[in-house]
C-alpha cells in the first residue's frame, strides 16, 4: 500500500496560496520577564495567506460572526505555528486568531494553517 505524500500536498497548498493569496504577517507578542516587567514585544513573521469570508451557513453570531474570516496561511517558510492570541495582518486589516488548525495529519508535516480570525 502506498503512503500519502503530505510534503507534496504542502507544496500544492503553498503554490495555490502563493498564486491567489497575498503577503501579510502573523504576529506573536513576546511577554516580558515577570521579574523585570515591561510591555509585551511584538514578534512579526512574514506569511503568504488568503483571508476568505465564511459561508453564511456557518455564521451563527456566537462562535463565528460576520466579522470573522477563515484565513489560509502557507506553512512553507513560516517560523511559527499560528495559535490563539496571535494577530494576523492581511490587506491592511488586522485579525485576532480565535481558533487554529495546523492540518497536520501525519504528525510531522503542517500542510496548511487554517485559522479563524476576528476583525478588530
Amino acid at each position: 500500500m502506498a503512503t500519502f505524500d503530505y510534503a507534496e500536498m504542502q507544496a500544492v497548498a503553498d503554490d495555490l496560496i502563493s498564486e491567489f493569496g497575498q503577503t501579510g504577517s502573523v504576529t506573536r507578542e513576546i511577554q516580558p520577564d515577570p521579574m523585570v516587567g515591561g510591555d509585551p514585544t511584538p514578534d512579526p513573521h512574514p506569511a503568504v495567506l488568503v483571508p476568505m469570508t465564511y459561508d453564511q451557513r456557518y455564521v451563527n453570531g456566537t462562535t463565528i460572526t460576520t466579522a470573522d474570516r477563515q484565513i489560509y496561511i502557507s506553512s512553507v517558510g513560516l517560523a511559527i505555528e499560528p495559535s490563539v492570541g496571535d494577530i494576523v495582518t492581511a490587506g491592511g486589516k488586522t485579525y485576532h486568531v480565535i481558533a487554529s488548525d495546523p492540518n497536520n495529519y501525519d504528525g510531522l508535516t503542517n500542510v496548511v494553517f487554517i485559522v479563524q480570525g476576528r476583525m478588530q
